[in-house]
């Protein structure tokens, strides 16, 4: 059970994690949480852990019941998340693991799942992206409602340079976005996409100049209030004709483990060159 305390000088009681920084801005109704994975830019199972923990306390109204946004971002300078622990990943596949595959998984898409019902409350979910997002990262930034990117940062899904596919959603939050078409175009590209590039697609929703994008999500959030009763009305209307179920991102989450673990020896070794990337970019970090 993670402790309850105050950060800086908001009174409202939130729980205290060692690679998630929430706070709730009383003022304007907004729940931040800054990730901060110790060992690397990824998704440690600490980080699914501790976000997951959130994501309940978020549902279950433990954090005060007036949230109107919730905004996930990273503390990292220059990089949202880089995805998956493919450390992890590649031990587990050299061992055979699939039940430890799968577990992970669904911690994945457990946390994606709740941000893309809005934790079942009338919840704005927002991702700020000041800094390369890619796999995993990617697919979590797709799972909120508006994504604000600052320009010059990165997003994409490499996991075919290994052949491996992103297993936590991307083809249904893509699809949801786009059509099924880009969606298995972008992700077999294995391309990285500026936030230029992705909001003229329409994927990013707005562009913030770099700094700036702390101040792109209150000014999102002002427009927003101005007009908040049509926004989540249409908001709604969409999740009705274009849901994501859970049992969806689970049979996707299965594909992902019986994909993974044919990967040969030469797959692994390409794997290993991103795997240096997430643990020199967390090194450096530190």
């Amino acid at each position: 059970m993670t402790a309850i305390t105050s950060i800086g000088t908001i009174n409202t009681p939130v729980p205290s994690y060692q690679e998630v920084t929430p706070y709730v801005d009383q003022k304007y109704h907004v729940a931040w949480c800054y990730m901060h994975a110790a060992s690397g830019p990824c998704f440690t199972t600490t980080l699914l852990d501790e976000l997951h923990d959130w994501s309940q306390a978020l549902c279950d109204q433990r954090v005060q019941a007036d949230i109107r946004y919730h905004v996930v971002a990273s503390r990292i300078p220059g990089i949202y998340n880089l995805g998956g622990d493919l450390k992890l990943f590649r031990r587990l596949i050299q061992q055979r693991d699939r039940d430890s595959l799968l577990a992970y998984g669904k911690k994945c898409i457990d946390v994606l799942y709740a941000n893309i019902v809005h934790f079942n409350r009338p919840i704005t979910t927002i991702s700020l992206v000041q800094g390369d997002a890619l796999g995993g990262g990617f697919e979590g930034a797709l799972s909120s409602d508006v994504i604000i990117a600052e320009k010059g940062t990165q997003m994409g899904f490499p996991e075919i340079l290994f052949n491996l596919f992103p297993g936590m959603g991307a083809f249904s939050l893509l699809s949801r976005k786009l059509d099924p078409k880009r969606a298995e175009r972008m992700i077999l590209s294995g391309k990285l996409f500026s936030a230029e590039e992705l909001h003229d697609m329409g994927l990013v929703d707005i562009l913030a100049e770099k700094g700036d994008g702390e101040l792109a999500v209150y000014d999102y959030i002002r427009r927003e209030n101005r007009a908040r009763n049509g926004f989540l009305a249409l908001r709604e209307v969409r999740d009705a004709m274009n849901p994501i179920s859970y049992d969806e991102l689970l049979r996707t989450v299965e594909i992902w483990v019986e994909t993974a673990l044919k990967l040969d020896a030469r797959d692994l070794r390409m794997m290993e060159r991103l795997v240096s990337r997430q643990g020199h970019v967390g090194d450096k970090a530190a």
